[in-house]
């Protein structure tokens, strides 16, 4: 592992089109949760101009039943209702109220239907059998103490910066911001650690005039912009971080008037890297959203994190990733890897036979563990899954209330 190097990570706010999907696919995953704990949902989206359209298998009683409601194809009365209302409320507080993209004029067309039956046989506890795994896979859980949420430091101030923008403008403290945002943070690390800002990147969309380049647009309006955001930065980064030596890029290709699904189409499960760690670790290739906690490509996830945040949390390590494996209809992981990178107190092959003891890694277990079962998702698709503060019943993979356990281990 090099100890000197330059890092970066990006970040994509709420309103960007990839987001937009992965929000409202998991306003549909928690619609179907808060009726049934035991629904299944892989729910995808494809947002663009004006329009949101939805697709995937369901299984959620109350709302779906194909044959207590052969007649109306499966849907119970008001379902549908009740599936639009979550998308356009989702649209709404993400803040689109353009010509483009709309909560309110948008047109939604939902290809939603019943689960596969021959899906379900494999993944459902029957008689002595354990509930399996909904898809077979790789999980991959990280954490490192470059921060206080114990993430790599390129992500966490990347989702800081824009989660800022979009309180400053849904509040009206920065009027001229619209929805759709990307951020990119390069840090300098030393002796492996971050010391400094190499580059700081924000694009934002903006109200009508609020550019300039190649001598058009407003200056004066840009630069109330640029000054705005050049003070995020300096709120969100250590002090100290950006310098004069620092190279800042706000919007460098000048206008962005046209944004989110009207100037590009969106789909579930196309940030993945932002999602997790900001490619400072590995990753199982399973997008999160618009998947019942069953999925392990989520569940299993969520817990790979939480167990490597406890080890940081700890003392047992600086680093630490954890990857799971799972067969599709099979309870049990079929492998469970820790890697310390050179900076444990511990010893990962102890680890990887007493984290399965603490915490029982099938599907069924870690829901129970964590409590997944419930309506907490839609929160956790803008802004990153992990490093968010635990409010509630919101993001219970970022306790660490193993780490006292791990420590009288070891």
């Amino acid at each position: 592992m090099r100890s000197d190097y330059i890092f970066t990570s990006e970040s994509v706010s709420e309103g960007h089109p990839d987001k937009v999907a992965d929000q409202v696919s998991d306003a549909i995953v928690d619609l179907m949760l808060a009726n049934d704990p035991e629904s299944r949902v892989a729910c995808e989206t494809l947002t663009t101009t004006n329009r949101v359209v939805l697709a995937g298998e369901i299984r959620c009683q109350p709302l779906y039943d194909a044959k207590a409601h052969a007649q109306t194809g499966g849907w119970a009365p008001g379902a549908l209702t009740q599936i639009e209302e979550a998308v356009r409320g989702t649209v709404k507080d993400i803040g689109y109220e353009q010509d483009g993209f709309h909560w309110e004029t948008l047109e939604l067309q939902n290809y939603l239907h019943g689960q596969s039956s021959e899906i379900a046989q494999g993944v459902d506890a029957k008689d002595n059998k354990d509930e399996g795994a909904g898809d077979q896979g790789i999980m991959f859980g990280f954490a490192c103490n470059e921060t206080p949420d114990l993430m790599p430091a390129t992500l966490d101030y990347a989702h800081k910066i824009l989660a800022r923008l979009a309180t400053d403008r849904k509040s009206g403290a920065a009027d001229f911001l619209e929805p759709d945002s990307k951020s990119q943070v390069t840090l300098r690390y030393v002796d492996g650690k971050p010391v400094g800002a190499e580059a700081l990147v924000v694009s934002t969309q903006h109200a009508p005039g609020y550019y300039f380049h190649n001598g058009e647009g407003d200056a004066k309006l840009y630069g109330r912009l640029s000054d705005y955001i050049r003070s995020v930065f300096d709120d969100v980064l250590p002090e100290g971080f950006v310098s004069d030596d620092t190279v800042i890029h706000v919007n460098p290709t000048g206008r962005f008037e046209i944004g989110g699904p009207d100037g590009d189409a969106g789909l579930t499960g196309r940030k993945i890297i932002v999602d997790t760690y900001g490619g400072a670790a590995p990753h199982g290739g399973g997008a999160f959203s618009g998947k019942d906690p069953t999925k392990v490509d989520r569940s299993a996830a969520y817990i790979t994190r939480y167990l490597a945040k406890n080890v940081v949390a700890a003392g047992l390590a600086e680093r630490c990733t954890i990857q799971l494996s799972y067969a599709i209809g099979v309870a049990e992981p079929l492998s469970v890897y820790v890697d310390m990178h050179g900076t444990g107190e511990a010893d990962p092959a102890k680890l990887e036979t007493l984290l399965p003891q603490l915490v029982r890694l099938t599907p069924r277990g870690i829901r129970t563990h964590l409590g997944l079962n419930k309506p907490i998702y839609k929160p956790s698709a803008a802004y990153g899954h992990f490093g968010r503060d635990v409010t509630g019943d919101l993001f219970p993979w970022e306790k660490t209330d193993l780490a006292d356990k791990l420590k009288a281990e070891f």
